[in-house]
Parts: C-alpha cells; structure tokens; sequence
C-alpha cells in the first residue's frame, strides 16, 4: 500500500475516490452478469449448430459412402470467403454470420453421376455448419476475454481498491483526530503557563 499523508487534503482525496469506485462497482457488477449470460446464450447456439450439423449428417448416411468411391474432385466446391458483420455485445465488437460465398467446379454433366450435385450442396452445408461455429466461436472468445477483463476489475474494486480506501479513511481520522485532541490539550497548558497564582492574566 502507498504510504499516505495524514491530512485534510488527503483524506477528501480518499474519500472522492471512495465515492468514485462505489459509484462504478455495480456498473462493472452488471457488465459481468451480462456477459455470463451472453456467454450462456452462445454457448447454447454453438450446441445448436452441432445438434442440426448432426441431424443433417445423420441425413445422409445413405449415401454418404458414394464419396469416398466415386472420385470427387477436390476442388468440386471452394470456399471463398465467409461473409460478416460487426455486431456489439455489451460494449464488446463481435463478429456476426451472414452466410458464406463459394465456387463450384465446373462438372461436365455427361460425364459425371447425377448425384454429384447433390454432393457439392452437401460439402457447402459443411462448410456452412463450420463457418458458422467458427463465427459463435470467435463471439464467445472475444466476450470470454472481455468477461475476465471486467472480473479483474470487479474483484480490484471488491478486494483491494475500496478495502484500501476505507482503511486510509479511518488511519486519516484517527491522525487527525489525535491531532486535534493534541491542540486543545496543547493550547489549554499554554492558556495555563500564561494566568499568574493570582488568577491575573500576565499582560503582553
């Protein structure tokens, strides 16, 4: 702890600041609630995305061995880009999907089974199932570290910046209070010295 000077000055400098970090803590207490439920909220979409991805790859078991047999070409769809905007989460830029942009391969229809369509649209749905848990993903890494930023300064306040101030406070006080019980003491003996045996002031 810093030492501190015991005075006047100082102690409504420490109590200011007692003041201040009162005034924010439930501030910072409500962001923290908020991203905790914000990261609840992307949580449960991530689980989502996997529970659909599941259901569509349960889809397609049928079939699904055709790939491996049929020689696709690796490069039947590309992924070019994933498209996004940025969104704000509690004071926190986080980025939000809008899809995913992809080339297909040019497929010579004579030669080539019908149902290679149908794989193209299948490795784009994958593709879209991973860009979208890529993007939730992300949210909940930028919200996380903002939430651990916010519980840093929440538990400063809580444990060691409020604490501080109240105890420097009171050490002030104390000073001060001694100071002044030191004075009236100092100037009652003074006030004595200076009335001679007769009860007379002594004149100047």
């Amino acid at each position: 702890m810093a030492k501190i000077k015991n005075t006047k000055t100082e102690l409504k400098a420490q109590t200011d600041a007692l003041k201040r970090f009162q005034r924010f803590l439930p501030m910072l207490q409500l962001k923290k609630q908020q991203l905790q439920a914000e990261i609840a909220s992307i949580a449960a979409e991530i689980e989502n995305v996997y529970a659909e991805e599941r259901k569509w790859r349960d889809s397609l078991r049928p079939w699904i061995g055709l790939f491996a047999s049929a020689g696709l070409p690796a490069d039947i769809v590309v992924l070019k880009s994933v498209k996004s905007t940025t969104g704000n989460i509690a004071g926190v830029p986080i980025p939000v999907y809008h899809g995913i942009e992809t080339e297909r391969a040019e497929i010579d229809l004579f030669d080539t089974p019908a149902w290679f369509d149908d794989a193209a649209d299948a490795i784009a749905n994958s593709m879209t199932f991973a860009a979208r848990r890529g993007i939730l993903e992300r949210q909940r890494e930028l919200i996380s570290d903002e939430l651990r930023s916010t519980s840093q300064r929440v538990n400063l306040f809580e444990k060691v910046k409020i604490p501080e101030c109240k105890e420097n406070i009171r050490v002030i006080r104390i000073h001060l209070g001694d100071e002044s019980t030191a004075a009236v003491a100092r100037g009652k003996i003074a006030k004595k010295r200076s009335v001679p045996a007769d009860g007379m002031e002594v004149p100047a």
